[in-house]
């Protein structure tokens, strides 16, 4: 096999360029906290729209759901309306009017955004929320940290000892110097890059099995359960796989690193042109990924690691060049999310807790580098963690999405659509979304009965509406 690498790092290097090339010229236009953090509300709809599910997908969507589709085949299509559910949730009940109330109040964040709608004067569900927050994203943060390791070493042989600290950097310099901006249009840049290396990839695989007219033959042939609806699954391990799978969907609303971009969009139109936008992204996303790990049970039969598919689809499916692009899609990937959630976890400290809460008085510039400041201790505390044992990061990182659905959505749900919800009903079902998925996932209930943030969410619904309800009467 013809070594890749040199053309994959030459596509890598000018891909980096661009990124950092964004956040310089950026930074030059950036004065304000509500620029820094909010993009001054003016992103536009494919802006919005891509950067909010490229940020949100991560790895495992270029990774993990071609893996998944390898695994278990036709059955693993359940996790495509659990994702479209997500996007349905948040573009038609979540983002024009969390866009227009977040402008009305002059929000930044969504502490900020809680705080000022329940009028707390005590600041305790803003701190409440900054700590759900940080502890959810450090995590996910040295994570992220840690694939891009492992991803730096399965392309281009280089150790996560050398590769952490510079993917990190990257990251880290063009977050510091645009902000919120650059981090919304990188992460459309890395998600356009998602899509079209999955389009091309999937596509390359059916051409090599004989176009589409042939691959259902061919998959039985070698997989026969493969094209079945439950797979090799008995009856109570596949429906608690698919509503597990569905209920992926319910943490949509709750990810600050996501429904922020909704807060940045400039107008109704903007919100009503990204919906269907984001739509067709997913579609294409998640077909592809399907069809591609279908395909794949025939072209690389018995890999030890179904994620490896990709990688190894596109080094031998594709030309040289073709593979680098596809291959800095993984990279791109866990940039597009591992900014956004630096940029939110810096907005919680800085601006939530430096300038809300202490009241320091700053001018705007200041404001501004305390933020690049904290952009850079927690860029490099995640990058400390993910270098030393990371075996606690991964266990806790398999819930973080879960912890801050079940926290966020449900109370941002309410506060969008209900006029009796109390502060007291928001701080009991954040800290039940947030401790309810801890023990179910810790309890092992996940892998027995159902995934965590199922009953984590609609606990959470539950106590807001209860204590909601009995505060009101």
């Amino acid at each position: 096999m013809v070594d890749t690498s040199g053309v994959i790092g030459a596509v890598f290097i000018v891909y980096v360029g661009i990124m950092l090339w964004i956040g310089y010229t950026i930074s030059r236009s950036t004065y304000s906290p509500a620029d820094f953090f909010l993009a001054n509300r003016s992103l536009r709809a494919w802006v919005t729209a891509v950067s909010s599910t490229a940020s949100s997908e991560s790895a495992w969507a270029v990774l993990g759901t071609v893996g998944l589709a390898y695994k278990d085949g036709l059955s693993a299509l359940w996790f495509f309306p659990g994702c479209l559910l997500g996007y349905a949730l948040n573009w038609f009940f979540v983002a024009e009017r969390l866009r227009k109330h977040s402008r009305e109040k002059k929000t930044l964040t969504i502490p900020d955004y809680l705080e000022t709608h329940f009028t707390d004067n005590t600041h305790l569900i803003r701190i409440i929320s900054v700590i759900i927050v940080f502890s959810c994203m450090m995590a996910y943060i040295a994570a992220q940290f840690l694939a891009i390791g492992k991803t730096f070493d399965a392309i281009f042989g280089i150790p996560h000892l050398v590769s952490i600290p510079i993917g990190g950097t990257i990251i880290i310099i063009y977050t510091m110097m645009g902000g919120f901006r650059a981090v919304a249009w990188t992460d459309f840049i890395q998600g356009l890059i998602m899509v079209v290396g999955l389009v091309i990839l999937s596509l390359a695989a059916v051409l090599e099995l004989g176009g589409f007219s042939v691959i259902a033959q061919k998959v039985n042939e070698t997989a026969p359960t493969a094209l079945t609806w439950m797979g090799s699954k008995t009856t109570p391990m596949f429906l608690g796989s698919m509503f597990g799978l569905l209920g992926i969907g319910l943490g949509y609303p709750g990810q600050p690193h996501v429904i922020t971009r909704y807060m940045a969009a400039k107008d109704s139109k903007t919100i009503k042109k990204g919906m269907w936008i984001a739509f067709g992204w997913g579609i294409l996303m998640y077909s592809s990924a399907i069809l591609l790990g279908i395909c794949g049970q025939v072209l690389f039969p018995g890999l030890a690691d179904a994620e490896h598919l990709f990688p190894i689809a596109a080094e031998n499916l594709l030309p040289v060049f073709f593979t680098a692009i596809v291959l800095t899609g993984v990279l791109a990937a866990i940039m597009s999310t591992v900014s956004s959630q630096i940029i939110v976890a810096a907005s919680a400290i800085a601006h939530d807790i430096y300038s809300k809460v202490i009241h320091v008085s700053l001018t705007s510039s200041q404001i501004i580098k305390i933020s690049r400041l904290t952009i850079f201790a927690i860029g490099l505390g995640a990058m400390l963690v993910a270098l030393m044992d990371t075996r606690v990061i991964f266990w806790f990182v398999l819930f973080a999405w879960s912890g801050l659905g079940a926290s966020f959505g449900p109370v941002i749900l309410f506060t969008l659509y209900s006029k009796k919800v109390t502060r007291n009903g928001a701080i009991g079902g954040m800290l039940t979304g947030f401790f309810t998925t801890i023990a179910w996932k810790t309890a092992g209930l996940s892998d027995t009965i159902i995934y965590e943030l199922v009953p984590a969410f609609l606990l959470s619904s539950f106590v807001i509406w209860g204590i909601s309800r009995k505060q009101v009467n």
